[in-house]
């Protein structure tokens, strides 16, 4: 049975290694150095990749695709989870009660009670992370919704000439 597992191993290699020997062997001679030549790709020509410019205020500011409804995000580094406004959750038909309340959270206006939620996609561009954890924090505890790292982490990230590129 091991001989059999093994062979089939050996077979999915060399299948999957052929087919680049065959093109190398068989390209024209000047291949590559037309390839070399060429100019280099534009920086987003991955499909699910997308570059977001920083603001005029040094932010980078994203528009997001939460359960299919659209809203502005500011990107931070520095928050463990989504976190959205009351009044934006509303409009997602999320409204936890008092009692949901049950999270410490550390905001730049200090400490506030929030409420744990389970977003089932959130959409940036053509970038889709599904079951992301967040919070809903009173709209006076955040200026702006934070795109954090329960997202962030699941997706390529770099910051690069200015620019923040997000790679799925």
């Amino acid at each position: 049975m091991r001989h059999v597992i093994l062979f089939a191993a050996m077979a999915l290699l060399v299948a999957g290694l052929a087919p680049r020997f065959y093109a190398n062997v068989n390209a024209p001679a000047g291949a590559a150095v037309q390839a070399t030549a060429a100019e280099p790709p534009p920086e987003t020509t991955n499909s699910r990749s997308m570059t977001i410019q920083r603001s005029d205020n040094g932010h980078f500011r994203v528009e997001a695709a939460v359960d299919g409804r659209r809203m502005e995000f500011l990107v931070d580094t520095g928050a463990s989870v989504i976190a959205l406004r009351e009044s934006d959750a509303g409009r997602l038909g999320i409204h936890p009660a008092q009692r949901e309340y049950t999270v410490k959270a550390s905001t730049a206006n200090g400490m506030v009670r929030a409420a744990p939620i389970e977003l089932n996609r959130v959409e940036v561009g053509a970038i889709t992370v599904r079951n992301v954890s967040g919070l809903v924090l009173p709209d006076e505890a955040l200026a702006h919704n934070l795109l954090g790292m329960s997202f962030l982490s699941r997706v390529r990230w770099e910051h690069r000439n200015g620019r923040l590129v997000l790679e799925q």
